[in-house]
């Protein structure tokens, strides 16, 4: 992702267009109040040590006189796994009756991923995760973090609808974790956000129900992890929106984002 907020003008002044979207965007998604602004230095600052051990890399690699073998992009790494789900049939059944694989869509190199069930029915029309009404209140969500979703990666656990929309049996996550896990690896990720109970269980390999899991940190390889309510439990329980938007204030002090 190449930034966490979007970008600003130097004179510090946002056009009244891009503030009533942005206030539209936080109603839509439930929110009444705002977080405190923190500074962009923590999101803005390298790693520690991470200048030294570039410069003591590149110093080793000229002294060597060895040119190392470039390591795949993550684009590259991603077209891979995108072609092996696009010809996968380990779930019988859902390969027989899907019209496309819903892979995942962002930036190879996104800082945050948003990760979720299962494709709908819009999902496995277009082959794009989250453009169903749960998608579109995603993205007002993501909007009122003053990200978009250019800047987020979105993938879910499946790749697949399950018929009539069911929760994934645990055979078809087991059959998927590969290409999640290996798709969460390619795009290293510095954080997760885990989108309801099947997302989070399967990413954090827990029976703990989402409720209990909401409001933590936990971590997945180098990501840090955190789980709030699906889109989807929103849709059906509007005044949970103030519980996500507890998460995102959360999710969003730990990235260091403006808001």
């Amino acid at each position: 992702m190449g930034g966490s907020g979007e970008p600003r003008k130097a004179s510090g002044r946002v056009s009244a267009r891009a503030l009533k979207q942005r206030l539209e965007s936080l109603a839509d998604a439930g929110i009444a109040d705002l977080p405190r602004a923190s500074s962009r230095a923590a999101r803005n600052a390298p790693a520690a040590g991470q200048s030294s051990m570039k410069a003591a890399g590149q110093s080793s690699g000229k002294a060597s006189g060895k040119a190392a073998s470039p390591a795949p992009a993550p684009e590259q790494l991603l077209d891979v796994i995108r072609g092996e789900v696009a010809a996968c049939v380990r779930c019988e059944q859902l390969a027989c009756t899907r019209t496309n694989t819903v892979f995942g869509t962002g930036p190879a190199t996104a800082r945050l991923c948003f990760f979720g069930e299962a494709p709908g029915a819009d999902e496995d029309a277009s082959g794009i995760p989250f453009v169903g009404r749960a998608g579109q209140l995603l993205t007002k969500i993501i909007e009122a973090c003053t990200l978009s979703r250019d800047e987020v990666y979105i993938l879910n656990v499946l790749k697949c609808r399950p018929p009539e929309n069911r929760p994934p049996l645990p055979q078809e996550v087991a059959n998927c974790r590969e290409y999640f896990e290996r798709q969460l690896a390619a795009i290293a990720p510095e954080f997760i956000c885990c989108l309801g109970t099947t997302a989070a269980q399967a990413l954090l390999q827990t029976d703990e129900p989402i409720g209990k899991l909401r409001g933590r940190w936990f971590t997945h390889g180098s990501a840090e992890v955190i789980c709030t309510y699906h889109p989807s439990y929103l849709l059906r329980n509007p005044n949970a929106k103030r519980h996500v938007w507890d998460d995102m204030k959360i999710l969003l002090a730990r990235m260091g984002v403006d808001l």
